[in-house]
């Protein structure tokens, strides 16, 4: 009986195990008969780590993560020596098209890059994201200039210095550049020589005087920096946000000369088509309120629906300076602005608190307004109160609270304002 027993126990044994053989062959046999649209989804989910695994599922997967259209690279917990070996061998084994390549890390990898480059721009990518933060700026070399059929280019870190021969990117249609160095022919040129370009960001830009933009599709624009000029050519532009001198020195009480109010009014009439506006940096203002800018605005923004505006509310000449903004954009829908806190500029400023703005107009399409970093004090209110004033179709007037003063005797007053609205709700947040 015992024998039989074991004899029994041996031929389970065996079929169980035949079993799991033929649910691991089913199984591999189910993976490996997968259409080619259903592998290339499963990848899409992955990122490239996950997907040269992939390849030890069985030999029709082997060189599946090498069609991948979409590469992503993030060194994140990578030691430094596997993600260069990661990067090269993606760049190297890859044999389909590289729609997108995004690669981003916070590790040095200076001497590898112009290899990286050269093995990048041999697979023509429509677009091409690099971030790699850490250390001095990356010098992009010339291979990355001659990349046909580019269509979207973000770097960050780097220096952009254009090859002599550089032809242009005839296709491309997104061009961001953050942290960079260049100088002001370098920008022009490959402005320029992007027909094509709808989306620009500058920010953190360094080594540029002159900003000099040419484009006559660009729709939206973001720039961030300081510049001795700006000259912008593009009549379809829809979106402008400028955040104007970002630095210590703004706040000091320098002398405006007087071609600088040249220069706002060039911008500003060169913006006077676009729907939405956001303006930052006190340079900006103080430039604003200089000369006859007051009486004589330098354009009429009869498209522009909304507006972001950082100002020092209790310094009359801003207030004055914001309404004009108003008053020469009649079809205003929204208005959001940040609210300096006078602390901030109290001691460059020889201009006393705004007690009674007495402008009087009317915002007739105004819907919402916006306050941020609101503080509840007297001249804030008063801001507000004109506001409830001069629309007459607003309907909410949003406040996000940042003050250290009693909050409930605040809310009181502000509820106690007239307004021309029925509509108008005061939110504070």
């Amino acid at each position: 009986m015992l024998g039989q027993f074991n004899l029994d126990f041996e031929t389970m044994s065996t079929c169980k195990k035949a079993r799991a053989e033929a649910t691991s062959i089913v199984s591999s046999d189910r993976l490996s008969s997968l259409p080619p649209e259903i592998k290339g989804d499963i990848l899409s989910r992955l990122n490239v780590e996950e997907a040269v695994r992939t390849s030890i599922l069985s030999t029709t997967w082997r060189d599946e993560w090498t069609d991948m259209p979409e590469i992503s690279l993030c060194d994140g917990n990578f030691t430094r020596t596997k993600f260069i070996t990661l990067v090269d061998m993606v760049l190297l084994l890859h044999k389909g098209i590289i729609e997108e390549f995004d690669i981003s890390g916070n590790k040095s990898y200076h001497d590898e890059f112009g290899r990286w480059m050269l093995m990048l721009s041999r697979r023509s990518p429509k677009s091409v994201i690099i971030k790699l933060n850490s250390g001095p700026r990356y010098r992009i070399p010339s291979y990355l200039f001659s990349i046909d059929g580019l269509m979207s280019l973000e770097l960050e870190n780097c220096i952009i210095s254009l090859p002599l021969v550089f032809q242009g990117f005839k296709s491309l249609t997104d061009l961001s550049l953050k942290n960079f160095y260049s100088t002001d022919m370098d920008i022009q040129t490959l402005i320029s020589s992007c027909p094509d370009l709808t989306d620009l960001i500058l920010t953190s830009v360094e080594g540029i005087d002159c900003l000099n933009i040419q484009a006559p599709k660009l729709e939206y624009l973001n720039v961030e920096g300081e510049f001795e000029d700006i000259k912008l050519d593009a009549p379809n532009l829809e979106v402008a946000i400028f955040s104007l001198d970002q630095k210590a020195k703004a706040y000091q009480s320098v002398p405006i000369a007087h071609d600088k109010e040249g220069y706002v009014k060039q911008l500003l009439e060169s913006i006077s088509d676009v729907k939405t506006l956001s303006v930052s940096g006190s340079l900006f203002l103080k430039y604003l309120i200089k000369g006859c800018i007051l009486t004589k605005f330098p354009a009429m923004f009869h498209r522009l629906e909304n507006i972001y505006l950082g100002i020092c509310i209790w310094d009359q000449r801003q207030a004055s300076a914001i309404c004009s903004f108003f008053q020469n954009a009649p079809n205003l829908k929204m208005v959001e602005l940040w609210s300096y806190p006078r602390i901030t500029w109290e001691h460059y400023q020889d201009q006393a608190i705004i007690q009674e703005l007495t402008l009087e107009m009317q915002m007739d399409h105004l819907v919402t307004a916006n306050v941020k970093h609101f503080g509840g004090l007297d001249y804030e209110v008063d801001f507000v109160a004109k506001l409830l004033s001069w629309a007459p179709a607003l309907e909410e007037v949003k406040l996000e609270w940042k003050g250290k003063i009693d909050r409930s005797m605040v809310l009181t007053k502000l509820l106690a304002l007239p307004r021309v609205s029925p509509r108008a709700k005061i939110i504070i947040t």
